[in-house]
């Protein structure tokens, strides 16, 4: 099947979930998009199987440090989490028999993003403490440290070869991961968003594009080359300084965002025109929002998790 806008406004809730009794602050798809899991603010990690019977898993808990801002690392098994009471380190942790594998310590205000390299074991973290943090997974050790004149975010491209680090809401500067100590080798300058924090930045899955996520009622696109302000998507509803998280499809035709009235908005990409809205009945605000990177499905989660399947072919 293909993903045109006839698809994307047939989708509908297939299966909602009521696993946890706090917000939903993050989730993510496995790279093979067979299962997903979720961090909530209750102290759960929640494992879905997206691919045979759709349905939970496994839950694990985080009580003494919670968790916040999950990521699969690449062998499927483990994860990566911030925490989000007691310290500031990151953890690394077996899902199959719940053992944590390492510590990463290094930080001293809370981290506000976590993404994983898509080709290897590497991984950066953004703080409050100004500073983002390059890991490796085999190593307690920082790999490498950037100090920011401000709250920073930060990405991965999808080659894994260069990151983005978006600081003070404003700018955004790219390091080449080979040589990322001598500083970035482009920084983009853009009108800064007065009303509103960035929190969180994504490559498009070709590359081309970077998308902002911000606390505010504006999601932003750029252009990854040469930083030109492309598309400003707008329509969803967040006066409450929700970290709301916008993700592309796979194809990067299609750009999703919750909205703290619980629905979900899509526009187009290339024309910033809204495709859909789609209603899942969420009762509070919709912070995470993702496609499957391999499956027709989006998975939307607020206090509950729903799977969206869309019923139409094209």
């Amino acid at each position: 099947m293909k993903l045109g806008d006839g698809v994307v406004k047939s989708f509908r809730v297939a299966k909602v979930f009521r696993e946890n009794s706090d917000r939903v602050n993050s989730i993510d798809f496995a790279p093979n998009g067979e299962s997903l899991i979720s961090g909530s603010d209750d102290d759960s990690i929640v494992i879905y199987d997206c691919a045979n019977e759709g349905k939970p898993k496994r839950t694990v808990y985080s009580k003494k440090y919670g968790v916040d801002h999950i990521n699969y690392t690449h062998a499927g098994n483990t994860v990566i989490y911030a925490s989000n009471k007691v310290d500031d380190a990151i953890r690394y942790q077996s899902i199959h028999d719940n053992k944590y594998l390492r510590y990463f310590n290094g930080h001293t205000k809370r981290v506000v993003c976590l993404c994983m390299s898509p080709v290897d074991d590497t991984f950066l973290s953004g703080s409050l403490d100004k500073t983002i943090r390059l890991w490796d997974l085999r190593s307690q050790n920082c790999q490498g440290i950037m100090h920011m004149p401000g709250r920073p975010v930060a990405s991965f491209d999808p080659e894994g070869l260069i990151f983005a680090a978006g600081i003070n809401s404003e700018m955004i500067k790219l390091y080449d991961l080979r040589s990322f100590d001598k500083g970035p080798f482009t920084t983009f300058r853009l009108q800064q968003d007065k009303d509103c924090d960035w929190t969180g930045l994504k490559f498009s899955p070709d590359g081309k594009l970077i998308l902002i996520s911000t606390n505010g009622a504006v999601t932003r696109l750029i252009d990854a080359f040469h930083g030109q302000p492309l598309q400003s998507f707008m329509g969803h509803l967040n006066t409450k300084g929700i970290p709301l998280e916008a993700s592309f499809s796979p194809d990067a035709q299609y750009v999703l965002s919750g909205s703290q009235d619980g629905q979900i908005h899509v526009w187009n990409s290339e024309t910033g025109s809204k495709t859909a809205v789609l209603d899942g009945k969420h009762p509070s605000p919709l912070q995470c929002v993702k496609f499957n990177p391999r499956f027709m499905m989006l998975a939307s989660a607020c206090l509950n998790m729903a799977f969206w399947l869309p019923t139409v072919e094209e």
